[in-house]
């Protein structure tokens, strides 16, 4: 089996590509990047004090729960691109990684043109990083911890559609309930999609599911990157949750909301 991998250069994107290696013949990764010090240095989020005071916390949790940036290797063929290319890369010089068996979309720009109709045609399954239909649109974990609905944090697993996130869902993958720092709970969520992806590609489980489509009336916000401000950063850091508020929310978390939910451990 052959995966191709639309992704980025993150500690969180790697560690994807790793694991999807781990169950395939050969991965493709097409990867997007950008600066792996945001908030320090310059990229998809401005630099400031606040900025840069919340991405430090990003960034530890992220290398707690996945490491460092490393090397990719073995049956993995890569090609980096910037940021915003990859709508511009021709047929052609993607043709290798586009006769594979199962493609994946995560952490990539927004994707148009004969690509996007490409992976329509061939079901391509989209990573969101937020519990869809409530939240969609940029950063949605953090909105959902900063509206403090910490129950709301987790990744919907859907097929790719045109719109931004609004492909029919398949499932969604939770973090456990844990007693763990708030940042910490937000790669946990990422770890869970990883997983949940990779166990249910190997046993075929993911290829059963039927998809259902998502009801924009239980929609809570739509974000987009202009709204995360260094009042919003500020505001949020300041009014973190401990890591026992966290596990007693979590615990009352209504499963009824979610659409065959992934929970490790449960």
């Amino acid at each position: 089996m052959n995966i191709t991998v639309f992704t980025s250069n993150q500690p969180r994107h790697l560690s994807l590509i790793h694991s999807l290696a781990s169950i395939a013949d050969k991965v493709y990764a097409i990867q997007e990047c950008n600066t792996v010090f945001p908030g320090e240095l310059k990229g998809f989020f401005d630099t400031s004090d606040v900025m840069n005071r919340y991405f430090q916390r990003v960034r530890a949790a992220e290398k707690e729960v996945f490491g460092s940036i490393r090397f990719l290797s073995g049956n993995i063929a890569h090609l980096a691109l910037k940021e915003d290319d990859l709508n511009k890369v021709s047929q052609e010089i993607l043709a290798p990684a586009l006769q594979s068996d199962v493609y994946i979309v995560f952490g990539a720009s927004y994707i148009k043109g004969w690509l996007i109709d490409f992976l329509i045609e061939h079901k391509a399954i989209n990573i969101h990083m937020g519990v869809s239909p409530y939240y969609r649109g940029s950063s949605c974990n953090f909105w959902a911890a900063y509206d403090g609905n910490p129950g709301l944090v987790g990744a919907t697993i859907h097929l790719l559609g045109k719109g931004l996130d609004s492909g029919d869902m398949i499932y969604h993958a939770l973090p456990a309930p844990e007693a763990v720092d708030p940042f910490v709970l937000g790669m946990k969520a990422v770890k869970a999609a990883h997983d949940s992806l990779v166990e249910r590609i190997a046993s075929g489980e993911l290829f059963g599911y039927e998809s259902i489509p998502q009801d924009r009336s239980r929609e809570y916000r739509y974000t987009r990157n202009s709204d995360f401000t260094d009042d919003v950063a500020k505001e949020y850091l300041e009014n973190l949750l401990s890591p026992e508020q966290l596990k007693r929310k979590l615990e009352k978390r209504d499963l009824s909301m979610f659409e065959k939910p992934f929970i490790p451990g449960v």
